[in-house]
């Protein structure tokens, strides 16, 4: 069974715990006032498969320096969910389309910003030279894919936002922090996927 096989049946699975959208809150249905996203998981084929991230530059004036998916917001010219992910792939790291083999689309999340994002869940060949769009990513890097599943690396935290407390994911991979949205989704992801090596 190839790897995109492999996430494919794992990723119809019911998730073993509840899922998150936000605030340690159960998913649910997003409200009129959401802005459709999508990102990209490009989990490389390899043995040990890894999952492409990128680190945000401390510039930018939304979310600095935080580790992201590639991605963004749907654009009206964008076909669907997926035609976004590889767009917004294509922009920011330059990973070319065409070899991105698309497995399925991962649970939604509701951003505390307004967004309701749509994993696009991928498989891509291992070894792509990867450009970072200097506007957009500082960073690229892989995470091993087996690692970011292991709930053991699954910190939960909680800070005052806005008057009122709220918990969170984190994760640290070789110096990078991957927490909020994207650590949540990493989550979601582990509950569905229940990934062994």
């Amino acid at each position: 069974m190839t790897l995109a096989q492999r996430l494919g049946v794992a990723l119809a699975r019911d998730p073993v715990e509840h899922l998150i959208a936000g605030d340690g809150m159960a998913v649910r249905p997003a409200t009129l006032d959401t802005v459709p996203a999508a990102v990209l998981i490009a989990v490389t084929d390899r043995a040990e498969p890894g999952v492409i991230l990128t680190q945000r530059p401390q510039t930018m004036r939304k979310h600095p320096g935080q580790v992201a998916f590639p991605g963004g917001k749907i654009d009206p010219t964008d076909v669907d969910a997926i035609d976004a992910a590889l767009r917004e792939a294509g922009e920011e790291i330059g990973m070319p389309r065409d070899h991105i083999q698309v497995v399925g689309l991962a649970d939604p999340y509701c951003t505390i910003t307004g967004f309701e994002v749509i994993p696009v869940l991928s498989v891509i060949p291992p070894g792509l030279e990867l450009i970072a769009n200097p506007e957009e990513v500082s960073a690229i890097f892989e995470a091993p894919l087996a690692w970011l599943l292991d709930p053991a690396n699954h910190a939960e935290q909680e800070i005052e936002f806005q008057g009122a407390h709220r918990r969170f994911f984190e994760m640290h991979w070789e110096g990078f922090r991957i927490w909020g949205a994207t650590a949540a989704m990493i989550v979601n992801l582990s509950r569905r996927l229940q990934w062994r090596r």
